[in-house]
């Protein structure tokens, strides 16, 4: 550990041109696939925008429990299905299961014309932590 902070110490501007690169690297690929929201927010999409939220979860997991009007595209078919979606003028909230799946849909988006796109912070995990309600179908 110790010629770890040596290493540091006597290499400090590499180090520290390196971390800002990993920053901005990392903020980078959070914002490509689109601006985290909440779940009042995507509610207020919604309600005054009709925007379209995408759920990229399994068939299995979406049929547990979903946000009212949501589409179920899974993130493994989402390449090929993305073309369901044809308004490109309306807001696209994509929603999964923690997050982790909707920055890269999100991504796959952008490159095909949507410019609007938004991802649920926590994804459904966080949803149905505020108890807010779902639809089972």
């Amino acid at each position: 550990m110790d010629q770890f902070f040596d290493f540091v110490y006597s290499n400090l501007i590499l180090v520290s041109v390196f971390v800002v690169f990993l920053v901005l690297f990392i903020r980078n690929e959070v914002s490509r696939g689109g601006q985290g929201i909440t779940s009042q927010k995507l509610t207020e999409l919604m309600n005054k925008e009709a925007a379209v939220v995408v759920d990229v979860r399994d068939k299995n997991e979406f049929s547990q429990g979903h946000i009212a009007g949501a589409i179920n595209i899974p993130f493994s078919d989402f390449q090929t299905r993305c073309s369901e979606l044809t308004d490109k003028t309306k807001s696209v909230i994509v929603a999964c299961k923690m997050g982790q799946h909707s920055g890269p849909a999100g991504v796959i988006l952008r490159k095909n014309g949507f410019s609007s796109v938004y991802r649920l912070t926590g994804g459904m995990s966080e949803w149905r932590g505020q108890n807010l309600p779902v639809v089972k179908k």
